[in-house]
């Protein structure tokens, strides 16, 4: 497959969602060490993505899905998780030449039960300004089977930890934005202590975020 995408935080309390793909006509090209992001160290991800994006054979979009949309109650997590990929889609393969008989193939880690059908919606959803076509499949654990998705795993993960490092120099430590992370339920809980409201970073929508906040004002009303 020339090129791979997945996405990183999808799942999280706070912050963004990142989608990313990889374009790499020769696959062999990839680095040594490339693999599904979460069995990296972060420095060896770091590593990775930093040769990835340094050398001009590889073609790199990424796509930032804000607390926003994930928070707007017209859409859901697949939808998004779709226009995530289409959209990262779209950058890596922005500089190939469309004059190409021949669709380019690409894999995807579906985020959708159903493989088949968000390998059909990512492709209806990417679009190019040429004669550029897709030959798109999704599969679930394709981080683990793929380099090129492999890869694509490194950079969106890679993206979704600076966004992370970038709020904590702000506000403090906020863990890794997982609700299952100590550090990030005890910094929600503090600050909305603290605000008697949410962060602007949290996705608002979560459970775990609107637990802590009608606790929070659960409290305040006993107080009088």
């Amino acid at each position: 497959m020339p090129f791979g995408v997945d996405e990183a935080g999808k799942g999280p309390a706070l912050g963004s969602m990142f989608a990313a793909a990889v374009y790499a006509p020769e696959s062999a090209a990839l680095p040594d060490g490339i693999a599904d992001s979460k069995r990296l160290a972060p420095e060896r991800r770091e590593e990775l993505a930093a040769t990835l994006y340094e050398d001009d054979q590889f073609g790199i979009g990424v796509a930032e899905i804000t607390t926003d949309r994930i928070d707007d109650p017209t859409t859901d997590m697949n939808s998004l998780a779709v226009e995530a990929h289409a959209n990262a889609i779209e950058g890596a393969l922005e500089d190939v030449d469309d004059s190409l008989e021949e669709p380019i193939s690409g894999l995807c880690d579906a985020c959708d039960t159903d493989a088949a059908r968000f390998a059909r919606r990512v492709s209806d959803a990417t679009s190019f300004s040429g004669d550029l076509a897709l030959d798109l499949e999704a599969r679930h654990g394709a981080d683990d089977e793929s380099a090129v998705v492999g890869a694509a795993s490194i950079v969106a993960k890679v993206e979704r930890d600076a966004h992370v490092e970038t709020i904590a120099d702000e506000y403090g430590d906020v863990g890794s934005g997982y609700p299952g992370d100590s550090t990030t339920r005890e910094f929600l809980e503090s600050y909305v202590d603290d605000h008697g409201e949410l962060p602007p970073f949290a996705r608002s929508s979560w459970s775990t975020c609107e637990k802590l906040l009608a606790e929070a004002q659960q409290t305040g009303l006993e107080q009088f």
